[in-house]
């Protein structure tokens, strides 16, 4: 089988058996035979996902990472690999990530094999990066600072950069992502005496209009935010007035600061409900991904491992305004994260992440593998 044909297969079973975060039971048992035909250890700190080690022939340790979950999506897409669970798929792209680290592996193995294996691997198969913060939750574990990591790498695959392109970036490269909820508790009274009750359906107005305006007046306008209302209600029958209300959203940013200040201001709002309406509010906030930040010292590896495959490299000034729980693994070593585009209208490869129809070119999977592997190769070297 050459490497086409094992990512090919590899790929298209995992995009056919997709589950969901916390859930990848299934998945982790696929991954744990893999590395068990080929003699690599491994555990599983977590139910799902797994931590996989070969020693080199250095002191030094370089982890790379793959997310392994899939999305609540209905595939749209119609191809013999479909996903055979309804309503969830591999729309994010996570099963190309999870079969390019396996290949990584694959290459290791044979490495360490012939002893020229140049430094000790950790390759994380992570679950529940799109729900659940699968990252955190591996960091809390402590499994990864037994490793003494001296740097961590991951990829994204980005439908909307072609093929033979990679999106490179210092510091900041993904948003924090933060999920908000706003509870309101009113009075109901019967349309006939509305002056009795007091009503969520008021509140929630302002509560919108004041939403609105967080982005226009209290944060930089030169700076990417974004205060996003997914979904609200209020109300309960068509002739009184409204007692419940719920509004809910999402606040992108990668400034710490500015989600300070939209948090902040939502704080206020809720305090201005109370006072305006009678109506209680309290908003709560989950605890999102902070900002992924890509460790300038890293950067020469990282180019010269992308150029040395005639990969294009691409540069933004402004990141994206995605949430990536790789931004976790900062915490445990210097860390970098790239975009490896797979745009390619020949085959129709257009649709965006998160959508019905994403789709790609197995082939990519390959330059990512080489990527991954002139980056061992490369660490520690002295470059020009």
């Amino acid at each position: 089988m050459n490497e086409l044909e094992f990512v090919t297969e590899h790929r298209r079973y995992l995009h056919a058996h997709p589950e969901l975060s916390l859930e990848e039971y299934a998945t982790t048992d696929y991954i744990i035979q893999f590395l068990e035909g080929l003699g690599v250890s491994y555990e599983c700190p977590l139910e799902t996902g797994v931590i996989a080690y070969l020693e080199g022939q250095s002191n030094h340790t370089i982890a790379f990472r793959a997310d392994i979950d899939a999305l609540p999506i209905h595939e749209e897409n119609n191809v013999d690999y479909r996903s055979t669970v309804d309503h969830v798929m591999h729309a994010c792209g996570h099963d190309g990530h999870t079969t390019a680290l396996m290949l990584h592996v694959k290459r290791c193995k044979a490495l360490y094999d012939q002893g020229t294996l140049p430094h000790n691997v950790v390759f994380i198969f992570q679950p529940a990066e799109e729900s659940g913060g699968g990252a955190h939750l591996i960091i809390q574990t402590g499994v990864l600072s037994r490793y003494q990591i001296d740097a961590i790498y991951g990829v994204h695959i980005m439908p909307f950069v072609d093929e033979g392109a990679v999106v490179v970036r210092d510091e900041e490269i993904t948003a924090s992502a933060t999920e908000y909820r706003f509870f309101l508790e009113g009075q109901s009274s019967h349309v006939a005496n509305k002056e009795q009750g007091y009503s969520t359906g008021e509140a929630m107005q302002h509560l919108l209009i004041q939403l609105s305006q967080i982005q226009q007046y209290h944060l930089n306008g030169l700076q990417r935010n974004i205060v996003h209302i997914g979904r609200f209600n209020a109300g309960e029958a068509i002739n009184t007035v409204p007692s419940q209300g719920y509004l809910e959203g999402t606040i992108r940013t990668y400034s710490m600061d500015d989600l300070h200040t939209v948090q902040s201001q939502m704080n206020k709002i809720a305090e201005s409900i109370e006072l305006l309406f009678n109506v209680q509010c309290k908003v709560k906030f989950e605890e999102g991904y902070p900002p992924t930040m890509n460790d300038p010292k890293l950067k020469k590896y990282v180019v010269e491992s992308l150029t040395y495959h005639n990969q294009t490299v691409i540069e933004p000034t402004n990141p994206y305004l995605f949430g990536e729980d790789f931004s976790f693994y900062g915490q445990v070593a210097p860390a970098y994260f790239v975009f490896f585009g797979t745009r390619n209208e020949a085959q129709q490869f257009v649709h965006g992440l998160h959508t019905p129809r994403l789709n790609l070119n197995e082939a990519v999977l390959i330059r990512i593998a080489d990527y991954y592997e002139r980056l061992l190769f490369n660490y520690g070297e002295v470059l020009v």
